[in-house]
């Protein structure tokens, strides 16, 4: 009795697959956006592409990912959200394209694996739109996109799905919301502190010293008209001054390009297009992201002492 209703169920399993083919058709399309959503994004941020365009206004989006929530362990959050897409795309992807039993003993799994990972996905998303909201206060398409992707892929993974213990599915569904939910809080929490301890609209203290040699490239660059565009919320622009030291950094020519930061410049940032953070100009070229010191100093022509 128990073997004919293992066949029946398993039976039924196989007829019921190839109904929900076209879920996981729409699944792996999706997390093909998110991949290309999230892969370009990172890109960017490695400064292996230039400047993107952003729906809504490229500033919102630059305040946002560059933001102290912008990074993970060094790392571009968006790198993380694409390791995600690439998961669930192929999870979608591989009981489409595999044949006999392994497919068969691959398709119920994969479904448990795409219900906790979009799962996982959903609240990690809910928790930076809240931080867009009440923390950065700035919009970003990319991350609305990403966040509305990951709720319809988690939608999808609940219906394509055979879940005939409706416990164990609550079960895991809220201990993975719990885990993602606590990890996630205590990350937002502890990188929200140095913020705290700032005036609004003034960027971080530069605590690291300066040396001869970076005194004197920073002599050397103001005496040559270069600029700093910043953002004070901008964690690579502290990253850039660090570079430079607290003495160095005072003799810089910075100019504030957020519209509520202190001495705001924001009309002559738009006047040259500044998009990214920091943006360096020097002899009239324009170029953002970190520059290494020796890149500064060969760019502006820096004949002192030699610079990391």
């Amino acid at each position: 009795m128990t073997t004919t209703r293992l066949t029946s169920r398993l039976s039924s399993r196989r007829r019921g697959e190839p109904n929900h083919r076209w879920i996981r058709v729409v699944m792996a399309v999706l997390a093909t956006i998110g991949v290309i959503d999230t892969g370009t994004i990172t890109l960017k941020r490695w400064g292996v592409i230039g400047q993107l365009s952003c729906p809504g206004g490229a500033d919102g989006c630059d305040k946002v990912l560059n933001s102290v929530w912008g990074s993970l362990f060094g790392q571009p959050l968006s790198l993380f959200g694409f390791l995600a897409y690439a998961t669930v795309l192929v999870l979608a992807v591989l009981p489409l394209v595999l044949k006999g039993e392994l497919r068969s003993s691959l398709s119920e799994r994969s479904w448990w694996g795409l219900f906790l990972v979009t799962g996982g996905m959903v609240v990690f998303s809910l928790l930076l739109m809240g931080l867009l909201i009440v923390k950065i206060k700035a919009f970003c398409f990319f991350c609305v996109l990403s966040a509305v992707l990951s709720l319809s892929l988690f939608a999808l993974s609940l219906a394509g799905g055979d879940w005939e213990d409706r416990g164990q599915l609550v079960f895991r569904g809220v201990i993975v919301a719990l885990v993602v939910g606590l990890v996630g809080l205590g990350w937002a929490a502890s990188v929200d502190r140095p913020a705290a301890l700032t005036t609004k609209g003034t960027p971080p203290a530069v605590v690291s010293a300066s040396t001869p040699a970076t005194l004197a490239l920073a002599e050397h660059l103001k005496a040559r008209g270069a600029v700093m565009y910043s953002a004070y919320w901008c964690p690579h622009c502290h990253e850039q001054k660090e570079l430079f030291g607290k003495e160095a950094t005072a003799k810089l020519t910075v100019i504030e390009c957020a519209p509520d930061g202190v001495n705001s410049q924001r009309a002559l940032c738009e006047q040259k297009k500044i998009e990214g953070f920091p943006t360096w100009e020097i002899n009239g070229r324009l170029d953002s992201g970190v520059k290494p010191l020796a890149k500064l100093a060969e760019w502006s022509g820096f004949k002192g002492p030699a610079l990391p």
